[in-house]
């Protein structure tokens, strides 16, 4: 990636719906340079997708936690399988896989207590391979539309 690539890829990071021609204009480029970089980009896998981002709250999920989850045994298996029974879950916004004390950092988005109590003691606590769940509320939540190359 060069300067160029780099300058695109933090344009559509800061809003993926900007034209082509827009930021062609910014960068001094001809559309279709732009457009051919920015193929590239999703060709080689910098670029992965688009999408729209929510307002939790406005959709009916205002309360977010994270639930650090441990599984026993810790084989490969029952890592994966449980991995797949997250994804499954509708009020899982993402999951991180661990080394550590705990296996699973899980995110989830719900309408409230009564719901994140629900969500823990009639899915989570339920599966066989849980050895140990502790569930912190969210006040609040912020993540960087900007990531720039290392």
């Amino acid at each position: 990636m060069d300067e160029l690539d780099s300058a695109l890829v933090r344009m559509l990071q800061e809003d993926g719906r900007r034209t082509n021609r827009d930021m062609a204009e910014e960068l001094g480029i001809a559309p279709s340079t732009c457009l051919e970089r920015i193929r590239s980009l999703r060709k080689s896998g910098v670029l992965t997708g688009f999408h729209a981002e929510a307002d939790l709250a406005a959709i009916g999920r205002g309360l977010q936690a994270v639930i650090a989850v441990r599984v026993r045994p810790p084989t490969r298996a029952v890592i994966e399988t449980f991995q797949t029974f997250l994804e499954g879950m509708p009020e899982v916004v993402s999951i991180f896989v661990l080394t550590g004390n705990d296996d699973f950092l899980v995110h989830v988005a719900v309408r409230d207590t009564d719901h994140l109590h629900a969500v823990v003691l009639e899915k989570l606590a339920k599966r066989p391979e849980l050895a140990d769940v502790r569930t912190s509320v969210v006040y609040g939540h912020m993540r960087k539309k900007v990531i720039g190359p290392a």
